[in-house]
């Protein structure tokens, strides 16, 4: 029988490739429907930008079996460049700084987690080599 973890990395890979499946069907719907109106907007480029990355994500952890923590940072990062373009002309000044503040961090995050990758390689070479 299954054990309590492989029930849950089961569950969590079946979850992932809904996800991707999810994210690719929806995109393939949304440039047909681009197409098929004969117009693409930018804030449609930014959400097949974001399935892209939600693809890769899936893509990531069937391939390694683990997130890179960077990955979902940068989907966060589009999410909120969407928003400020899609709302932008609208949007109170105190909202719009607060998701340039909220990109600004996140982006710092991601710079530091990918410093982080970098130096547990080298880390780990390090400890592989003597």
């Amino acid at each position: 029988m299954f054990t309590t973890k492989q029930a849950s990395e089961m569950g969590e890979k079946l979850i992932l490739y809904v996800i991707g499946i999810g994210a690719f069907v929806t995109a393939l719907v949304d440039i047909f429907n681009a197409i098929s109106s004969y117009s693409i907007q930018l804030e449609q480029l930014f959400t097949l930008f974001i399935y892209a990355e939600i693809i890769g994500m899936v893509g990531a952890y069937t391939s390694s079996s683990r997130i890179p923590v960077t990955l979902p940072i940068i989907i966060a990062i589009t999410a909120l460049c969407r928003l400020i373009v899609m709302h932008g002309k609208d949007m109170e000044a105190l909202v719009l700084l607060g998701e340039s503040g909220s990109i600004l961090l996140l982006s710092g995050a991601a710079y530091i987690m990918s410093l982080k990758g970098k130096l547990s390689l080298e880390k780990k070479d390090s400890f592989e080599n003597d």
